[in-house]
């Protein structure tokens, strides 16, 4: 039961922002339950579109929300059929590809020389990222829709079912594992757990984020994100689907919900909280955090004290990734395959670009100032700011 009912609300969620959002609007909205319609921009920074590729049979409605993984030059990219493609960063140009009949839910991990991956029935592959060659394969308890967690010899895998399991980095045995209790029902997804030093931060279902020791799995700290009130399971769904955001000695999560929290990593102790929030990732800059709530609404906070900067309206119930941060802007990609760069001063809007006309469900990633941005269909695109 529990299976369908989250399956019902993956569903449910790829066409529509929020759960609530279905039951009315504001007074006077013609069009309460549908997306917001795009106005004209004028652009205030130029987008140069460098490359497209593809990676595969997309995933579709499945809902996994499957992103790339960028290290040291390369994009790795997973689809649910046709396995694993690495990329130039720079080129596009595909450098490997390792073929399987496996269905791949999850989106690639990487680091340490290693891409691993995780599938439809708990498969985990771990792949060598100079050459594509298969390295090891192991097993978990339930689907894999996060991407893996690799470093300090160790990869960690969040299941579906509310675990995670540490296994070595080397040989792919398992090392320990760590439950926790799921709610009837939960957004469909989860994220990669973040890494800390000697310690795994793991954002949960049920609106709290846990501190697990990298040694042996032991919990050192719990914090509530949101607290799961409300009358009924959706008024009660409160997940923590994006990592934990880590930075410096910080801990920030924010939760479907709408609900964010600082907490001091070392102590797990609340340092602010912040009544903006959403279910994705958070957007990372200098001074600030940016937030696309379940409503459409962009938000970004002072990271001194959870105070809200700006909120960007234009983009109610366009079903937005989390954003991604590109040199002075923020990036958010919607159902109907835009991307919208909004100023991180502001949040006014300062550039749009389309790939592909299907949803942009997962997460942009920016390294060395390239925004690589994977649609449902499995098709990469990468965007450079300035001609």
């Amino acid at each position: 039961m529990r299976v369908s009912l989250v399956l019902g609300c993956a569903l449910a969620l790829a066409g529509c922002s929020t759960v609530k959002g279905w039951f009315g609007g504001k007074k006077g909205d013609e069009k309460p339950n549908e997306p917001l319609a795009l106005t004209d921009i004028t652009p205030t920074v130029a987008v140069s579109k460098l490359w497209s590729a593809n990676a595969g049979k997309g995933e579709g409605r499945m809902g996994v929300g499957q992103r790339p993984a960028v290290v040291d030059g390369r994009v790795y990219a997973a689809a649910v059929e046709g396995g694993v493609r690495a990329f130039d960063l720079q080129t596009g140009k595909l450098v490997w590809r390792h073929e399987t009949k496996k269905e791949l839910t999850g989106g690639p991990g990487a680091g340490d020389g290693l891409v691993v991956v995780g599938g439809l029935d708990g498969e985990v592959i771990a792949l060598d990222a100079a050459t594509g060659t298969e390295k090891w394969q192991a097993k978990v308890t339930a689907e894999v829709v996060a991407p893996p967690a690799v470093g300090q010899g160790l990869v960690f895998i969040r299941s579906n079912d509310g675990r995670v399991t540490a296994l070595d980095a080397a040989t792919g045995e398992r090392r320990w594992f760590w439950n926790h209790d799921l709610p009837t029902l939960t957004v469909r997804g989860n994220d990669a757990p973040t890494l800390g030093p000697g310690v795994v931060f793991v954002g949960n279902d049920d609106g709290t984020i846990s501190t697990l020791a990298m040694a042996d799995g032991r919990a050192l700290w719990e914090q509530a994100v949101a607290e799961q009130d409300g009358r009924t399971e959706l008024d009660r769904m409160a997940d923590v689907d994006g990592s934990p955001l880590l930075d410096g000695t910080t801990v920030y999560a924010t939760s479907y919900k709408q609900q964010t929290i600082a907490i001091d990593g070392p102590s797990g102790r609340p340092m602010w909280a912040s009544n903006h929030g959403g279910a994705g990732a958070l957007g990372n800059a200098s001074d600030r955090l940016v937030i696309s709530s379940p409503n459409g609404t962009v938000y970004a906070l002072d990271k001194a004290g959870g105070n809200a900067l700006w909120q960007q309206p234009g983009l109610a119930r366009r079903s937005l990734t989390a954003p991604a941060v590109q040199g002075d802007y923020a990036v958010v990609g919607d159902y109907d395959g835009y991307l919208h760069w909004l100023r991180l001063d502001n949040g006014e809007f300062a550039a749009r670009a389309r790939m592909g006309g299907t949803t942009l469900r997962a997460t942009p990633v920016v390294v060395d100032g390239i925004l690589v941005a994977q649609n449902v269909d499995g098709e990469l695109t990468a965007f450079r700011l300035g001609q």
